[in-house]
């Protein structure tokens, strides 16, 4: 099969013949029909992400066709489905306590093994799957792998984050953008923080409430134009600057949920405990969503409560995917990018 292989960090990936993968006794292999280009494994290209070594093949938000079934696999062949990119042991504390995001014994498709920058990508312990929605096109629905569902989890699984309430999002790449649509979608009231002006202009498109261009003033201007800082505030970059300015900017007793990922050399970061202390703030990391929850996101989005397809900018092949992941190098235009043609 073809797959997309990291042979050198931040150096276009190697268009490989690569054997097809074993199928596991627990799960299934797919037919890959989408997945989606993130900045995670961007943090792997560039040789930050403490679990990507080179050899990995990436790519963890996927949507495919079962083309093979084990013993011991809930879904069989033909079934179109959709994965997190945690697939959890169901069997730990963690899983039995309803929180499978945070497993003990996670599987890491994309990360620690071959993921689906391929034409067939093996999926272990399928109970963590679900199908795909009739309708639901799978370009989109391959950011409900990671992007789509991390911040679903952010706003109601952490922040509950309720109707009529001020929601800033502090960066508006794939998962910031997907947290200000279903944020509007929820009821909140929606400002978005970025530096691309067009990146901006695309969210108030989209019925964001308003838009800051981040700088000195940003947390000044939140604060005015939401009478007095947000309830909410979701850090979607995972760089210091946008930390504390999401902490900042935040009224009293507001929430900061960390949905960008500090990893490599903002692993360690200064923030601002001053204003955690002073304003009571309440500080939520978040990563991935508990397969569980599933049905509530698809439920909205099929219910066409929200519209998830001007997330996608555009379908790209997989020997784009450099072009990529080299995109993040710097500010990047609105919307994700989706490999559909895995044949190029």
């Amino acid at each position: 099969m073809r797959a997309a292989v990291l042979r050198e960090y931040n150096a276009p990936l190697s268009i490989e013949d690569v054997a097809e993968p074993e199928t596991p006794r627990d799960g299934v292999v797919l037919k890959v029909i989408a997945c989606g280009v993130c900045r995670s494994d961007w943090h792997g290209w560039v040789g930050e992400h403490p679990r990507v070594k080179p050899g990995q093949i990436g790519g963890h938000e996927y949507c495919g066709e079962v083309v093979s079934a084990g013993p011991d696999a809930q879904y069989g062949v033909g079934d179109r489905l959709v994965a997190p990119f945690i697939l959890a042991c169901g069997t730990c504390p963690e899983c039995r306590s309803g929180h499978q995001n945070t497993c003990l014994d996670q599987r890491l498709p994309g990360f620690l093994e071959p993921g689906a920058f391929a034409e067939y990508v093996a999926v272990p312990r399928d109970h963590n799957l679900a199908r795909l929605p009739e309708g639901l096109s799978p370009t989109v629905a391959a950011g409900l792998g990671c992007r789509v569902t991390t911040a679903w989890h952010a706003l109601t699984g952490r922040a509950a984050l309720a109707a009529g309430e001020w929601l800033a999002v502090h960066g508006t790449g794939g998962i910031g953008l997907s947290t200000a649509l279903l944020g509007r979608a929820m009821g909140a009231r929606v400002v978005v923080v970025d530096i691309v002006q067009e990146k901006l202009d695309h969210a108030l498109g989209l019925g964001m409430d308003a838009a800051v261009m981040a700088g000195e003033d940003t947390v000044d201007r939140i604060r005015e134009i939401t009478g007095g800082g947000a309830h909410v505030s979701v850090e979607a970059l995972g760089i210091p600057a946008t930390v504390n300015g999401s902490l900042r900017c935040l009224r009293p007793r507001g929430r900061h949920v960390q949905v960008g990922m500090p990893v490599g050399h903002t692993a360690r970061m200064d923030v601002d405990m001053s204003a955690v202390y002073q304003g009571n703030l309440a500080l939520y990391g978040t990563r991935g969503m508990p397969s569980w929850r599933y049905p509530s996101l698809l439920g909205l989005i099929t219910s066409g409560k929200v519209d998830m397809a001007p997330l996608i900018a555009r379908e790209v092949a997989l020997s784009d995917v450099s072009d990529e992941l080299a995109a993040f190098n710097g500010p990047t235009s609105p919307g994700v990018a989706v490999v559909t043609d895995f044949a190029r």
